[in-house]
């Protein structure tokens, strides 16, 4: 059942399936479609074919809006606003829960026992169980202050001795961390050059100038001369420039508050995950601020009151260090029926997370340190037991991350939820996955401007025969080498106990392509970044988002738009600032951003293309000027491969934009248009961008984490080609990497294992892929062998 265009196939009547009528969201081209309903749907197609516009930008982006507006609108201004997609009819739909790739939060307070129902159903359960008893479920929260009561306390020490302690009623955060298990020491010297007088610009704190707001109140809070180099200052002056609690003062006639350096640096910058701040920002805290484990907690976050109650001779801070897979034969092993329905409960959510292959993990784990592939997962622990039926589920290539051992234990899981009544649509790559759905959606033929139509719709046995780029490439099995590299040399790793590697010690070939693998969590990032990342030499490229606004676009972060703008003023006889739509050319109605932000208040605000410059961001004399016939704003609506040509040759050739543009095009970005924004990207696509802008680098080994996420297996080819370039040009090439096509096409393995977590840490095999396949003596070894049909 081929099709093409924008027919839609009738699948069945109008109550049984979701329909799309006239999609133009991103590249979409007025595509019209039926999805049926309670059945589980994959959306496939090479990476920027619209999968991800259609089904997240239009279908769940529509089914939330939509259920947004049945609330009040005093709440709809408490919620995040969803814009309505560009789609003629969208009929059929019912609640959307997306379930994608994004990092949870990047609060240092979070962890994967808070963002689950764990903790605070352990918190229940410690209030009711935990002995000496002292107090409600928050007394063991560490993001609840601790306020002193008259209550006391007997703690018992291991020697027998017993203490009295007065106890918290409030909460169980530690004082001496606030709940973060570490503390923090500041090299002063990066705080403010002592030789120097605030009026001087003594303060060397990104957004602290003598002009600007900060020195402002520093100058007139009167606690100290502003005039007086700071190597001069008294010692209670010296602690009010530090340390000082918030003051009020008046400055100029203005009622201030006033604050010392130190906590309000711990406010402002460390409030937040060190990788969430701006570049110059985090740069500044890892230059002067040195992290370490709480003395006061041992790093539990939580007071010694939460510490001293415990159930069976463990705490609270005990329960959340373990693995989970243990904590959950440890809450098995619990029996009273006061609290029956609770260990019920908190048992299930467990199960789950063992179930869904993340039992390596801890409840005290960071939620910020997931992979994208484990945030989704974990996102997917409290829809397993949920008793909602008639739910559409949306899931962004949920087998990301995932060894083959676990792919199969995720199809288990969608197909569950399918069972029990729900929609199930997956944006999905991955064969094995395909071949479970019930309906395929086939997008392309490729990407881009040349993507956005549907290719194929029906069962997956027509996939195989439409003769699409899906259909050709969902049987391609990679072979193993005939002849491997010979390595040049060696990294030494000795001892290494990052998280749960067991004192590792291995040699990682040079000059060679080498797989690092094993199921998740045994300890494969642990090993090369922990060990690797950061010595001379070494480029590691891993899996954190770019961080850009939405005027971030490829051509800005690669630094392609810098000749550009040269050439451009060049051949004008102008300056290269106007050709920048952030910079003098901006058009000033829109300031170069194309569109106007309407703030409809309550309702979402309305983007209208800006009439003065028609959406083009800038100046209209600024797109009189020309280069090659093509304006700036012409050449940044164009795809790498157009602009690879044009910039290649001719009037408009740039050799220095031109070697950027080929590398880009060399890691299967062809198809992106210089000026897209970063923002609009999938992981896949950033990762591959980062590849990109550090080819330039002179470093001469490369670690790429997973460069296969978001890759269609035609891609996946072509990554394989840009990896041996790298090799043969004499680089070294170390990846981690899941996807069994990169395995059999490396020349040396590093396995990892046996299995997770606490099962893992060791290496388990060293070898070429032909040794790893003939031996069978791991499970990659095992899935590596049924895939190259040794």
């Amino acid at each position: 059942m081929a099709t093409s265009g924008t027919s839609p196939v009738h699948v069945a009547d109008s109550h049984d399936v979701i329909r799309v009528h006239g999609a133009r969201e991103n590249n979409l081209k007025n595509i019209s479609i039926e999805i049926p309903k309670r059945r589980l749907t994959v959306f496939t197609g090479v990476s920027g074919s619209g999968k991800s516009s259609l089904v997240f930008d239009t279908i769940a982006a529509e089914s939330q809006r939509l259920i947004n507006e049945t609330y009040s609108a005093f709440v709809q201004g408490f919620m995040p606003t969803v814009h309505r997609p560009d789609v003629d009819v969208l009929d059929g739909l019912t609640t959307a829960i997306i379930v994608d790739q994004r990092r949870i939060g990047a609060d240092p307070r979070s962890t994967v026992g808070t963002v689950t129902d764990a903790n605070a159903l352990l918190r229940i359960l410690f209030s009711r169980l935990g002995r000496p008893h002292i107090g409600p479920p928050s007394a063991f929260s560490f993001n609840v202050p601790s306020v002193r009561a008259s209550g006391v306390i007997t703690v018992e020490r291991g020697s027998g001795e017993t203490t009295k302690q007065t106890f918290s009623r409030a909460g169980g955060m530690c004082p001496r961390c606030e709940g973060r298990g570490s503390v923090t020491d500041f090299d002063l010297s990066q705080l403010y050059d002592e030789n120097k007088s605030i009026n001087e610009g003594a303060l060397t704190i990104p957004g602290y100038s003598a002009d600007g707001w900060y020195g402002r109140i520093f100058r007139g809070c009167g606690f100290f001369d502003p005039d007086k180099p700071i190597r001069e200052f008294t010692e209670r002056e010296l602690h009010d420039l530090l340390y000082k609690e918030p003051t009020k003062i008046k400055v100029d006639g203005v009622n201030l508050t006033y604050e010392g350096l130190i906590p309000r640096i711990k406010k402002s910058f460390l409030s937040k995950d060190v990788d969430a701040l701006q570049p110059h920002v985090r740069a500044f805290v890892e230059r002067a601020v040195t992290f370490t484990v709480c003395p006061g907690c041992d790093g539990t976050r939580l007071n010694e009151a939460a510490r001293s109650s415990k159930i069976k001779g463990i705490s609270i801070a005990d329960a959340c260090a373990m693995q989970i897979s243990d904590l959950a034969e440890w809450v098995r092993g619990l029996d009273e029926p006061s609290v029956r329905p609770l260990l019920a409960a908190l048992q299930q959510t467990l199960d789950s997370f063992v179930e869904i292959g993340l039992g390596y993990l801890s409840l005290d784990r960071p939620s910020g340190t997931l992979s994208g592939g484990e945030a989704q997962r974990v996102k997917m622990i409290r829809h397993l037991g949920s008793p909602l039926t008639d739910v559409t589920y949306v899931f962004d290539e949920p087998t990301t991350g995932l060894h083959p051992h676990d792919v199969k234990r995720m199809n288990d899981l969608l197909l569950r939820l399918r069972d029990k009544g729900n929609t199930v649509l997956v944006v999905e790559h991955e064969p094995e996955t395909i071949a479970i759905a019930d309906h395929v959606v086939d997008l392309g033929p490729g990407a881009g401007t040349e993507g956005g139509t549907v290719c194929y719709q029906g069962p997956v046995d027509g996939l195989l025969a439409s003769g699409t780029i899906t259909g050709r490439h969902l049987g391609y099995r990679a072979s193993l080498k005939q002849e491997v590299r010979k390595p040049t040399g060696a990294l030494e790793i000795r001892g290494a106990t990052t998280h749960n590697l067991r004192n590792v010690d291995v040699d990682i070939p040079l000059g060679v392509l080498v797989a690092v693998t094993g199921v998740a969590g045994s300890g494969k990032s642990s090993l090369i970044h922990g060990s690797l990342a950061g010595r001379d030499g070494v480029v590691a490229i891993d899996q954190t988002p770019i961080r850009g606004s939405r005027r971030s676009n490829p051509a800005t972060y690669t630094g392609l738009l810098d000749p550009i703008r040269k050439a451009f003023a060049k051949a004008n006889g102008v300056k290269p600032a106007l050709f920048s739509a952030n910079s003098e050319g901006a058009c000033p109605s829109c300031n170069g951003a194309g569109v106007v932000y309407v703030d409809l208040a309550i309702m979402a605000s309305v983007a209208t293309t800006c009439e003065d410059c028609e959406g083009k961001g800038f100046q209209p004399q600024v797109l009189d000027y020309k280069l090659g016939g093509r304006n700036i704003s012409e050449v940044l609506a164009m795809p790498v491969a157009e602009a690879l040509e044009f910039f290649g040759s001719g009037e408009a050739r740039i050799p220095a934009a031109h070697k950027i543009l080929t590398r880009l095009a060399d890691v299967g970005l062809g198809y992106l248009s210089l000026g897209q924004p970063l923002t609009t990207l999938s992981g896949g696509e950033q990762q591959r961008l980062k590849l990109a802008a550090h080819m330039a680098e002179q470093g001469g080994v490369y670690i790429l984490d997973e460069p296969t996420a978001g890759l269609h297996t035609a891609d996946v080819e072509q990554l394989l080609g840009l990896l041996d370039r790298l090799v043969d040009s004499g680089k070294s090439v170390i990846v981690i990497e899941h996807n069994l096509a990169v395995m059999a096409h490396a020349d040396w393995i590093i396995d990892l294992g046996p299995g997770a977590g606490r099962d893992g840490g060791r290496v388990v095999f060293e070898g070429t892929p032909a040794d790893l396949v003939a031996a069978r003596s791991t499970l990659t070894g095992q899935h590596l062998a049924e895939y190259v049909g040794a």
